[in-house]
C-alpha cells in the first residue's frame, strides 16, 4: 500500500480533481442549453460530459478503498465545477432577457439614448405610487445587459428596473452587427 500522498496518486487525485471541474462545468452548460432549447449543442455537451465522467468514474471506482484520498479529489472537482460552470455561464451569456426600466424624469433621454446605442425600445404608460410613469421595454442579448443598464442609471440614477428571462425571440436588434468570418462563414453558406 502506498502512502496518500505519493506522486502518482496526487498526480491521479489532480487529473481527478481537473476532469471533474471540466464535466460538471460541461454539465452545467448542457443543462442550460437543454432550457433554452439548444437541441444540437446540448447534445455534444452531453457526449463530451459523459465521456469525462466515464473516465473519472473508471479511475476512482477500483482505487477508492485501497486510496480513499482520491474520493476528496472526486468530491471536490465535483464542487468546483459547480462554481466555474455558473461563472462560464454567466461569462458567455447565452439567450436573451426583457429588461423593464420605469421612469419617471428623463424617459424620453434615455429612450433616444439606448436607441441610438441600436437597441429596440418600446415605451408604455402607466401609473406608479407616486404618479404618472414611463414603462421601457427592452429585449436584449443577456450579454448586453451590463451596458443597458450603465446608459440608463447614468441618466436617471434613480429609475427602477427589473430584467426577466426571455424564452423565444422572433427578432433581436443588436447594436453593430460584424460580418460573420472564419468558419462560421463557412457553415453559413452551406
Amino acid at each position: 500500500m502506498e502512502p496518500y500522498f505519493s506522486i502518482p496518486i496526487l498526480l491521479t487525485g489532480i487529473a481527478i480533481f481537473l476532469a471533474r471541474i471540466v464535466d460538471v462545468s460541461l454539465g452545467t452548460l448542457r443543462t442550460i442549453s437543454i432550457i433554452q432549447g439548444r437541441t444540437r449543442v446540448s447534445f455534444w455537451l452531453g457526449f463530451v460530459e459523459i465521456l469525462i465522467w466515464l473516465w473519472v468514474i473508471s479511475t476512482v471506482i477500483p482505487q477508492v478503498r485501497e486510496i480513499p484520498v482520491l474520493a476528496i479529489f472526486y468530491a471536490f472537482g465535483f464542487a468546483c465545477g459547480n462554481m466555474v460552470g455558473i461563472r462560464l455561464e454567466r461569462w458567455l451569456a447565452f439567450g436573451y432577457i426583457i429588461i423593464r426600466v420605469i421612469s419617471k424624469e428623463h424617459f424620453k433621454e434615455m429612450t433616444a439614448t439606448i436607441r441610438q446605442a441600436g437597441f429596440a425600445v418600446t415605451t408604455f404608460q402607466g401609473e406608479g405610487m407616486s404618479g404618472p410613469v414611463i414603462e421601457l421595454y427592452i429585449v436584449c442579448r443577456r450579454r448586453d445587459h451590463r451596458e443597458i443598464v450603465q446608459m440608463v442609471h447614468s441618466i436617471e440614477p434613480d429609475a427602477f428596473y427589473i430584467t426577466e428571462q426571455a424564452g423565444e425571440v422572433s427578432k433581436i436588434y443588436r447594436p453593430i452587427l460584424s460580418p460573420i468570418t472564419g468558419w462560421r462563414a463557412i457553415l453559413k453558406k452551406k
